[in-house]
């Protein structure tokens, strides 16, 4: 019997969710309602910089099995690369002091013994002291788990936290933080060494996707928006797009890959985050000096990672709100100057883009993530996906696939 999966949505979990769904032996056909595929996870010519940049700088560690598992899959892992150790480097703008965090390659977090791998003028008992956070409930908040002040917090768990999270540690979920700290910090450097695309988001966990999907008698359309669902005896039996309906046969599955936003509109009487947070990018295009490592932390500035390119500068900035109506040329300004400070350079500002996401993630607290539904829906042959779906991370992209993963194993079940 044939049978067809149908994606809506063309991020990184709809895509996620329509490999899985292949590789079980479904034609998986996949609707995007915009003109690119990719969501948040995509890359696109700028002709500011006159360079292909990513919309958004993302870090993946090697704890990310989910995403890790998926690139293998369409076979692009190769275009994951990173250190063989877990190492970061860090400065302070402020003061000018450097170090290098070394979290070693084991699976124990043995580094906190090691006062020349630690953060530094830390002490053991300033480790010990987020143990609470590792447990914590979702209905706390970190501020009122661990002590949100010192040297430990500011150089470590802050901007840890803060790029995770997407909101000010204080105010956000425990239980989420929680989470990244087990999965990561807790499992030792075998589970944080750094990975990025350095040749791109879309060649690496996009493009690859489409071929793979498209090698196995799928499809992937763009500008294709779902405007409504028909539904009989408890299953989804019909897609509206627009003026074509297409008809679903008895095996054929649905998983709904988009934002909460219209998957509420589709779906009356679901659930899903009201508040969402901004994240600034910023990329230069400028040959970053030689020996710079791929991502730096930058502490007591505007700017918090500076990742290092062929070619060019790129800066992340989460919790944005605050400057999505700032001037642009303002905002450049201000971001170069630290990231001068940061890389050890000097020069004037050089062709730039500024890219502003005013809705980039959900905000990361307690009473948002409480609203964040599981993938099962009130259809036998319907699963959500998305980073915004109770994955029991903040919104990552580990998180955006597993997601994905779990429509699929749901709908496979």
């Amino acid at each position: 019997m044939t049978k067809t999966a149908h994606i809506i949505g063309a991020g990184i979990s709809g895509f996620s969710a329509g490999v899985r769904l292949a590789n079980a032996g479904y034609t998986v056909h996949v609707h995007e309602a915009t003109q690119q595929l990719g969501g948040r996870c995509r890359s696109y010519y700028d002709a500011a910089t006159d360079l292909v940049i990513d919309n958004g700088n993302h870090l993946l560690l090697s704890a990310n099995h989910h995403v890790l598992d998926y690139a293998r899959t369409i076979g692009s892992e190769a275009g994951l690369v990173g250190p063989k150790q877990a190492q970061f480097a860090f400065v302070d703008v402020k003061t000018g002091q450097r170090w290098l965090l070394d979290l070693g390659s084991g699976r124990l977090p043995l580094w906190v013994f090691d006062e020349s791998r630690r953060v530094p003028d830390t002490k053991l008992g300033d480790y010990l002291a987020l143990s609470p956070l590792i447990w914590a409930g979702t209905s706390k908040t970190i501020g009122s788990t661990i002590p949100c002040k010192g040297t430990l917090y500011d150089r470590l768990v802050q901007p840890l936290l803060l790029a995770a999270l997407n909101c000010d540690p204080p105010e956000g979920s425990a239980g989420l933080a929680g989470a990244i700290v087990r999965e990561t910090l807790l499992a030792g450097g075998q589970a944080c060494r750094p990975l990025i695309a350095r040749d791109g988001l879309s060649g690496v966990l996009i493009d690859p996707a489409v071929k793979f999907l498209e090698g196995r008698g799928g499809s992937v359309r763009i500008g294709r928006e779902l405007r409504g669902l028909e539904s009989a005896g408890g299953r989804v039996t019909g897609l509206k797009f627009g003026d074509e309906t297409v008809a679903l046969g008895p095996s054929d599955v649905v998983v709904l890959a988009v934002p909460p936003r219209p998957a509420m509109g589709l779906l009356p009487g679901l659930t899903g985050p009201t508040k969402y947070r901004a994240i600034v990018n910023a990329h230069f295009r400028i040959t970053p000096p030689k020996d710079s490592p791929a991502l730096l932390g930058v502490v007591g500035g505007l700017i918090e990672w500076l990742f290092a390119f062929p070619q060019r500068l790129s800066v992340t900035i989460s919790n944005g709100d605050r400057l999505v109506d700032m001037p642009r040329e303002e905002l450049a300004s201000a971001i170069w100057a630290d990231v001068c400070k940061a890389a050890g350079i000097s020069a004037e500002l050089p062709p730039w883009q500024i890219v502003r996401e005013r809705r980039a993630t959900f905000e990361a607290t307690p009473e948002q993530n409480a609203l964040r539904p599981g993938v099962k829906t009130a259809f036998g042959n319907l699963a959500l996906a998305g980073d915004w779906t109770d994955t029991g991370l903040p919104a990552t992209i580990e998180g955006s696939v597993r997601s994905g993963d779990r429509a699929a194993d749901l709908l496979l079940g």
